[in-house]
């Protein structure tokens, strides 16, 4: 079984599979380097065109689907967020390389686009696990794997090199179907808090 591109959106955000005429608008936001700080690879600058054809790839090769993420109320590019290390038969998947510029952090656009991605993969899809992975150093991100109810499992020490030689320790979470209807009750209850 391979994961099918589709269209997902709720009131917040609409994500689609990454398409060519997407390489222009994502470059622009893409564009300041601080958002690749924690990230294993840059996407910005020269480094942006290598980054964009291997998530095209991605799709090609069952790997996974780079997602752009669209704010529902402004109709602006507001980052974007991957299906990665897709295992259909052990039914688990990564999400994970998101991004969003500074305009769309710490509001609505991160628990919105993790409710379209893990609902489809648990309701959709049907899959037990969904993990994500982060940099140790990045307290936003841990701050956000908590707000949205994720469980902590571990560290893999010295697990990837950035392109600045840091050697990075990355801290795994998950989320299993046995959870979900808990966890997406929660990412609910948040989100309503930033309806007007």
């Amino acid at each position: 079984m391979k994961v099918e591109p589709v269209v997902l959106s709720n009131d917040f955000v609409r994500l689609e599979p990454l398409l060519p005429t997407h390489r222009e608008p994502l470059r622009v936001v893409a564009a300041d380097p601080e958002l690749w700080r924690f990230h294993a690879q840059n996407h910005h600058g020269a480094t942006f065109d290598a980054w964009f054809d291997l998530s095209l790839r991605l799709l090609d090769t069952g790997e996974g689907i780079c997602f752009v993420v669209i704010d529902a109320a402004s109709g602006e590019i507001a980052g974007s967020s991957s299906y990665l290390a897709v295992v259909p038969a052990h039914k688990r998947l990564e999400i994970g390389s998101t991004w969003y510029p500074k305009p769309f952090q710490g509001g609505s656009t991160n628990p919105a686009t993790k409710l379209a991605l893990m609902s489809h993969a648990f309701e959709a899809l049907a899959f037990n696990r969904v993990e994500f992975k982060l940099d140790s150093r990045n307290a936003q991100s841990w701050a956000a794997m908590r707000k949205l109810g994720a469980t902590q499992e571990g560290i893999f020490r010295r697990h990837l090199v950035l392109p600045d030689g840091y050697k990075r320790d990355s801290v795994y979470f998950s989320v299993i179907a046995e959870e979900w209807p808990s966890v997406k009750a929660g990412i609910a209850a948040r989100l309503s808090s930033f309806k007007g």
